[in-house]
């Protein structure tokens, strides 16, 4: 039996607000709404309909001084969400009122945050390949760690008690937490791995790298169980859906592939203008959150700010199961 997307009742939609590139996407714990870091040092909140068509209303996140690099939703809150920055800074906001309540100043360029999936701490890596630990409710650093390697994306598995970082070296570093002790290093791929995704569902999690390939992982055999090899380009970013069922990734090449899980195969292309940054499905529906290098084409009016990025979502109607 395999899971099959009918592609050809897709349709997009553009949500432009940043006055330059967007970094990073994500969508809160319940679905309802996504958020956009950019390099115009703001952050956004997009209130979604996700079978809505009507003007979306949007709260800018301001206070960085320099580049909004990741963000991350408070997997318990879902209007709670902490935000990376190259000021050095993580920031915690409420998304109802676009107010920051939290801040902490760390001793590097931020480039990566993540939520441990309880809710209770947050990490934050720099370009310093310095990671630090931070308990949400006081907002204090409790562990730092500096690596004599590149590290790249990071994040907890499921239930917390695993902690991976993605290498320059091609490895992907596997710590116990909250010990931090190394239980394990994969030798993952031939160059540099980027991105790292976990499978909602527990089974598996996903690299991407500067090969060009995404590996996917059994996470309790630390097994590679297959390769997808679509992308031309290094990849930048990966996502599983809310099943746990396709993959998207995406790099430098013009389009988004997603492909199944279970069979490797590639069921659909989503075409693009540029290299994409940041992809994330819906945690409830086939909704994909995707966002990069995009310069819009469409006229401004004069006197406003030409917008270069957007955030652009794509829809399934319906999933149809087919037999065999």
């Amino acid at each position: 039996m395999e899971e099959q997307i009918p592609f050809k009742n897709l349709h997009s939609r553009e949500y432009s607000g940043h006055k330059k590139k967007v970094h990073s996407v994500a969508w809160n714990c319940i679905g309802t709404k996504l958020a956009s870091g950019s390099v115009d040092q703001t952050a956004r909140i997009w209130h979604i309909e996700p079978h809505g068509h009507g003007k979306v209303k949007d709260i800018e996140l301001k206070g960085h001084t320099d580049s909004v690099d990741q963000l991350c939703w408070d997997p318990k809150h879902a209007d709670l969400i902490a935000t990376a920055s190259g000021d050095k800074t993580v920031r915690l906001w409420d998304a109802r009122s676009g107010k920051c309540s939290q801040q902490a100043e760390l001793s590097g360029e931020n480039i990566n945050i993540t939520y441990k999936p309880d809710g209770t701490h947050v990490a934050v890596g720099n370009r310093d390949d310095e990671l630090t630990i931070l308990d949400v409710r006081k907002f204090k650093p409790i562990h730092r760690r500096k690596f004599n390697y590149e590290v790249n994306e990071i994040s907890w598995n499921m239930t917390g008690e695993m902690f991976f970082l993605t290498t320059g070296n091609g490895t992907v570093e596997v710590l116990s937490y909250p010990s931090l002790r190394p239980l394990d290093t994969l030798m993952a791929h031939t160059a540099g791995c980027y991105c790292i995704a976990i499978d909602p569902v527990g089974r598996y999690f996903a690299v991407g790298s500067a090969d060009s390939l995404v590996s996917l992982w059994d996470i309790s055999e630390m097994l590679c169980v297959r390769t997808f090899t679509k992308l031309e380009w290094p990849v930048r970013t990966i996502g599983f859906n809310y099943s746990g069922d396709f993959i998207a990734s995406a790099s430098e090449d013009l389009f988004i592939d997603i492909s199944n899980v279970h069979t490797g195969r590639t069921v659909h292309q989503i075409p693009c203008r540029a290299a994409m940054n940041s992809v994330e499905w819906n945690p409830k529906y086939n909704l994909l959150a995707y966002a990069g290098d995009d310069k819009n084409k469409h006229q401004a009016d004069e006197g406003i700010i030409f917008l270069g990025t957007c955030v652009v979502l794509m829809e399934t109607q319906r999933i149809t199961i087919c037999r065999s």
